[in-house]
This record gives structure tokens, sequence and C-alpha cells, in this order.
């Protein structure tokens, strides 16, 4: 079977930053209808422009899904006979990154794992050479604010359903304002079977009646995206008597999606611990406030040789963050 057109899969936005996607599926396993035509290798992406600019696959699936229930059979048309049909593809499933927030610095790219399951009709154009399928992550709506895409589904196929390993790259330059951070984000699920129309080419020139369009918002609530954080202790002097003041000084910061730097985290309370040099167990000594740059500063009596640490429990935007032990050494 021929090569059908490849569909793009980059998007931009009035809202978001540009971000590379790609969508294109590797299948595995048997399939037991024959209909399906399964590619040895599907490429890892989809390329293409259209007016000058790139579109992602995402795109294609929200701005072009039909909005009216089928008509009987699964290739059925809209009512409108310049509509996408709809595509029978349901998602379930979701997992992304094991349910675990993530968590991105400043310059580097993070990969995460998303699994989900897959149940499809008898449409030939599912799992041909030009059908695709992924997750996008949003945070307002599907069509407003900012969104992320995976990167593309490995699926173990049967009969009528599939189980897909697909991941998610976060580059914090290109995709994050620090207004991404927090336990807000949603998922929703696309599949665009192609059937051979050449999606890159302008809208107008796309028969859209051949082009089978699933989405399928609501997956999953409040996926958290958190802001890289530090935390350094530094107790001075050392050595020092027993019985004289300690001062132990740190600074909490985080990643700065704006700016690509880290900043100090302000007004956080964050806690003061210690340990014997012959004890495991931390003690928590008290608790110390970040000022306006998230500096930290305290005082204690030295006692005994031991180590010193500062602890930040985390937020909803930033993990929790436990700073190296600072050895004092106690005459």
């Amino acid at each position: 079977m021929a090569s059908a057109p490849r569909a793009p899969f980059l998007h931009c936005g009035e809202h978001m930053r540009i971000r590379a996607t790609a969508a294109a599926l590797t299948v595995s396993g048997a399939l037991a209808l024959t209909a399906f035509a399964v590619p040895a290798q599907a490429d890892s992406g989809w390329d293409g422009a259209a007016n000058g600019a790139q579109k992602s696959l995402a795109e294609i699936a929200k701005k072009h899904a039909p909005s009216a229930a089928p008509k009987a059979g699964a290739r059925a048309l809209a009512s409108d006979p310049g509509d996408a049909y709809k595509l029978n593809v349901k998602f379930s499933g979701l997992k992304v990154n094991n349910g675990k927030p993530i968590v991105v610095g400043t310059t580097n790219k993070v990969t995460v794992p998303v699994t989900y399951n897959v149940s499809f009709g008898s449409d030939p154009g599912i799992f041909a050479d030009d059908f695709g399928l992924g997750i996008e992550l949003h945070w307002e709506s599907s069509t407003d604010g900012n969104y992320l895409d995976t990167n593309g589904p490995t699926c173990q196929v049967s009969t009528s359903t599939a189980t897909c390993k697909d991941t998610l790259t976060v580059t914090p330059k290109v995709d994050l304002f620090n207004s991404d951070a927090g336990a807000k984000w949603k998922a929703m699920g696309f599949a665009v079977a192609a059937n051979g129309e050449d999606l890159s080419q302008d809208v107008d020139d796309i028969d859209w009646t051949k082009v089978g369009i699933a989405t399928q918002d609501g997956l999953a609530s409040k996926i958290a995206l958190q802001r890289y954080a530090k935390l350094s202790t530094n107790a001075t002097p050392e050595p020092i008597k027993k019985g004289k003041t300690l001062t132990v000084k740190g600074a909490l910061t985080r990643a700065n999606w704006d700016t690509s730097k880290y900043a100090g985290y302000t007004v956080q309370k964050v806690t003061l611990q210690y340990r014997k040099k012959t004890s495991s167990t931390y003690t928590t000594l008290k608790t110390v406030t970040s000022d306006s740059k998230g500096n930290l500063s305290t005082t204690v009596k030295a006692s005994a040789d031991g180590y010193f640490r500062y602890k930040f429990a985390g937020t909803s935007t930033t993990p929790a963050v436990t700073s190296t032990s600072d050895f004092v050494d106690v005459r």
C-alpha cells in the first residue's frame, strides 16, 4: 500500500508558545480485521505546512471534528457535506507520568510516560499510514490557552481495542509560562484518519467528507505541572564552640518559566532540621520564612557535632525539596 500524504503536526497560537508535536502511530500485534493496513514502520511524525504556517493534528481534529452524531454505518457523513465524519474511536484509562506531577526546570527537556487504551470500529482508515492519534493536555479549554501534545504512541492492537504507550515532552523555553504551573491540566484524546487526503494543503482544498475525526475531552483532570525548586543550607561559623550562636542561612529558589532563570520563592515556610552525628534521624528545630528574595536565615545554639538542613514541603505549583546537609564541628 502506497504511503498517503502526510499531515502536519506543529501548532502555535495567540496564547501558546510554539511547540513541536507529533502523533504518528506505530502498531504491533496481530489485527483481526484484514481491512486495516498496518505499516511495517510508521514515521515518528508527520510534517507539512499550510498557508505558510504549520498546524498540528490535534488542531485539525479540534477545528474540524463533527458535532453531530454519525448516521448509520462507520463511514456515515455529518449533515454538512463539508464536515469530516465522526470516527469511531474512544479513549479510556489515561495515565500521565504515572499520576505524578511533571516537574520542569528552566532549560532541560522533560519527557514523561503517557499510557491509555483505545477502542475502535471497523473503519478502514484506522491504523492506515495516514492515521494518527494522541493526547493533548490543556488547562483553560481544548481551544484556548496553552496546550501540550504527546509524541505519538506505540500500540498493542487486538480485534477492537488497543493498549497504547506514548510520551509527552515538555521544553520549558518553548512550551511553558509561569501561569501554566499547578494541578489544573486536563486531557483530550484525538484521532484523525486522512484517508488519502493531504491535510497539509489549504483547508478549502481538502475534501473533509473523506476525513474521519474523533475528539474526546475530559479524559483526566488535575494533572500537575510544577516549577523545579532548589534549596541550600550553610551554617557558620565552622568549627564552633559549644553553646555559641550558629547562623544558618539558605535560599529557596524555583524555575521561572517566563525568564528561563531561577528566582527566589518568597514568603514560604521552610523548616530547619538537625541530627546529631551519632544519629540517623532529623528533628525539626524551627520554621523559617523566606524573605523577598527567597533567602533564609536564623540562629541556633551549637550543642554537638551534627548536620543542619532546610526542608520545604512544597505547594501546588512547586515540588517539595530538601537541601544538602551541612555538617558543623562543635568543639
